[in-house]
C-alpha cells in the first residue's frame, strides 16, 4: 500500500538577502515537504556560506548552484527535473509558507483534469492579497484596458475557485504533469512565465485553481537587481507572451506595433 503523495519544494534564488533563511526553515519544519530543492542562481560569498551550511545540515535539502544566473524558468525547470516527489511546488525565495498549506492545495487538485495546476492566496506584511494570486488568462485584450485581469479586488472566495492564471511565487503541480507540459518556457528570463505556463495548462485541457486555504507570506523586493533591469526583462516577457499567443493576423499586426511600447509603460507605472 502507498502511503501518502510526497512534495518536492523547488525554491531559486538570486541575492535574496536573508529572507531566504526564512523561506527555508519554514519548509524545513513542515512536515508535508519531504524534500528541498534550493536552486543557486548567484548570490553573496556570505550567503552562499549560509546555504552550504544550511544544506549540510539538513537531511530533505539538497543545492544545485547554477552561477551564472540562467533565469528562474530555467532554474526551476532544473530543480524539478532532479525532483523526487510525486508533487512539486514552486515558492519564491522571499516567501514563508503558512503551515497546513500543501494538504488543501492537494485537496484542491483532486478531481480537476490534468495537467492541473494549484495556486494559494500570497498576502504581504499586512495580511492583504497580493495582486496577481487570481487572475483571468493574460489576453491582448486585456492588456489594452479591454476587460479586468487581476481579480484581487473582487470579493474573496472561501473555496477552491477556477481562474486563468496564479503566480509563479506559490505553486503545485504533479511533478510528472509539469514535466509532460515542458516546465517553464526558457526563453523567458524574468516574469511572465508563470502566465504562459497556465495559459499552456488551460489550452491542454487541464485546470488552474486558485485555493485561498492556502497561503504564503510575501516579502517581495528583496532581490538586489536594480528595478530598471527587472522592469526591462518584463517588457521583454510580454512582448514574447504576446507574440507566441497571438491570434489571426489582425492581433499579431497589433503586438508587433505596439510591443515597443511595453516598456514605456511599466516605467510610467513604476
Amino acid at each position: 500500500m502507498s502511503g501518502p503523495p510526497t512534495t518536492s519544494a523547488i525554491v531559486v534564488s538570486y541575492y535574496t538577502g536573508p529572507r531566504l533563511q526564512e523561506c527555508l526553515y519554514a519548509l524545513k519544519s513542515d512536515s508535508d515537504i519531504a524534500e528541498i530543492i534550493l536552486v543557486d542562481n548567484g548570490n553573496e560569498p556570505e550567503a552562499e556560506a549560509w546555504i552550504d551550511r544550511f544544506i549540510e545540515r539538513t537531511d530533505k535539502a539538497r543545492l544545485i548552484r547554477m552561477g551564472d544566473n540562467p533565469g528562474f524558468g530555467t532554474a526551476v525547470n532544473r530543480g524539478a527535473a532532479c525532483a523526487l516527489g510525486e508533487f512539486v511546488l514552486v515558492i519564491n525565495p522571499d516567501a514563508v509558507i503558512r503551515r497546513g498549506s500543501v494538504g488543501p492545495m492537494l485537496a484542491a487538485m483532486q478531481a480537476q483534469p490534468e495537467p492541473a495546476l494549484v495556486g494559494g492566496k500570497i498576502y504581504d506584511l499586512q495580511g492583504h492579497e497580493e495582486r496577481g494570486c487570481r487572475r483571468n488568462t493574460l489576453t491582448f485584450a486585456r492588456a489594452l484596458g479591454l476587460g479586468k485581469w487581476t481579480l484581487e479586488g473582487e470579493p474573496a472566495p472561501n473555496t477552491p475557485i477556477a481562474v486563468g492564471a496564479v503566480s509563479g511565487a506559490f505553486f503545485l503541480m504533479r511533478r510528472d504533469a509539469f514535466h509532460d507540459i515542458g516546465g517553464f518556457d526558457e526563453d523567458y528570463f524574468l516574469h511572465v512565465e508563470d502566465v504562459d505556463l497556465c495559459r499552456r495548462v488551460i489550452e491542454a485541457g487541464g485546470s488552474v485553481i486558485y485555493q485561498p486555504l492556502a497561503g504564503a507570506l510575501h516579502y517581495g523586493a528583496t532581490s538586489d537587481a536594480p528595478s530598471s533591469v527587472v522592469q526591462a526583462h518584463k517588457a521583454q516577457s510580454l512582448t514574447r507572451y504576446f507574440r507566441k499567443f497571438a491570434k489571426g493576423p489582425l492581433e499579431k499586426a497589433l503586438v508587433a506595433g505596439l510591443s515597443p511600447l511595453f516598456a514605456v509603460a511599466l516605467r510610467l507605472r513604476a
